[in-house]
């Protein structure tokens, strides 16, 4: 069948938030397919069962040890096919995945044109997110609609020389995600652990490479914050990567309050963005989410790509020490003005409409264009 558009994902975050773009897309009647390059192929399918959405192509193109270098030319080739079948009139990507990269080359090698959901984020470094950082800039020099979620990525992709009409200020895609799937009732299942009715809750990730890497120093800045404070608990999901498994087994029953757990899906996610007090995370996602619910985060890298958090008061900066990051969590959790100021705080990231804005440019002219 044909269908307008291919939206290609490969990953969780991907799916997140692509996926209300795909609910604007069916609700302006808009056909399009979906391809999963299988990045993240197991989480994938809970990352999208709360929009009620499946890949129409699946291409399980992951192979385990494979190189950055074996998974592009991989990711390139399949697409490159799929794209051949679908014969779409544009392709959306999001971010700044190996997938990404791979669906906008696969677009332009068969002059389809293509949109970039996420354009714009640039960290200044082009070793820090490695290799996204790269990945992204690529995509934007050669995509023909660049979605950026904020003023100041649109104000970067300027600077760079693009052209404005190719640039929408639309918001951030995740923001939606999470407001869509806030508002909506809880399933039964869960795989949250059971949590103290009056706990305070940290919610913590490692994603990127860089975080992955000092995953023990973090869990032992947060074994050290459930030792000193018997009202926190924290909730880690852990990433799916083997290296990230070895580093938190000596954690896994470190202390009753430290969970160290399997990965949620997007539902429970959020339920328990809307149940902590703080997010300690690497997780482009999560700095965007977290402020809808008026969170403070505190970021384990040493740059972010996302400065509006930081200006507007919800991000801070830790690094990646460990005694650095006990402080800031102690200081955050100290801080009972700093919640109340934040719940009145607008969310820098987006209102919850920009899959409509994406939506309505693609339906008005873009197609087209």
């Amino acid at each position: 069948m044909k269908a307008d558009i291919a939206i290609v994902l490969g990953t969780r975050p991907e799916a997140i938030k692509l996926a209300p773009v795909a609910l604007a897309l069916a609700a302006r009647q808009i056909p399009f397919h979906m391809i999963s390059t299988g990045q993240h192929r197991d989480l994938i399918a809970g990352a999208l069962l709360p929009f009620g959405l499946k890949p129409t192509h699946d291409l399980a193109l992951m192979r385990e040890g494979q190189s950055l270098d074996e998974l592009l030319a991989r990711l390139i080739a399949g697409l490159g096919q799929a794209l051949a079948a679908i014969g779409p009139r544009m392709v959306v990507v999001q971010g700044d995945t190996a997938t990404a990269l791979a669906g906008a080359l696969a677009a332009f090698h068969a002059r389809i044109p293509c949109a970039h959901v996420e354009a714009g984020l640039r960290s200044g470094r082009l070793d820090a997110p490695w290799p996204e950082e790269g990945y992204r800039r690529m995509v934007d020099r050669i995509a023909a609609r660049l979605y950026a979620p904020t003023p100041g990525a649109r104000e970067n992709l300027l600077a760079e020389g693009v052209e404005a009409s190719r640039i929408l200020v639309t918001g951030q895609t995740g923001v939606d995600a999470a407001l869509w799937v806030a508002q909506r009732p809880r399933g039964a299942a869960s795989g949250l652990p059971r949590l103290g009715e009056r706990t305070r809750v940290i919610y913590a990730t490692a994603h990127r490479r860089e975080g992955q890497a000092a995953l023990a120093s973090t869990l032992a800045a947060l074994s050290r914050v459930v030792a000193e404070r018997p009202d926190v608990e924290v909730v880690m999901p852990l990433h799916p990567n083997p290296e990230v498994r070895r580093q938190a087994l000596p954690f896994l029953h470190a202390h009753p309050r430290l969970h160290v757990i399997e990965p949620l899906g997007y539902a429970d996610s959020v339920h328990l963005l809307r149940r902590a007090s703080l997010v300690v995370t690497d997780s482009g996602g999560l700095q965007e989410e977290a402020p809808s619910f008026g969170l403070p985060v505190l970021v384990t890298r040493e740059v972010t790509e996302r400065p509006e958090g930081i200006e507007a008061g919800f991000l801070k900066i830790v690094g990646l020490d460990s005694s650095r990051l006990h402080a800031a969590m102690i200081s955050v959790l100290d801080d009972p003005g700093l919640r109340d100021l934040l719940q009145r705080t607008p969310n820098p990231y987006g209102d919850g409409h920009a899959a409509e804005r994406i939506a309505d440019d693609l339906a008005g002219g873009a197609l087209s264009g």
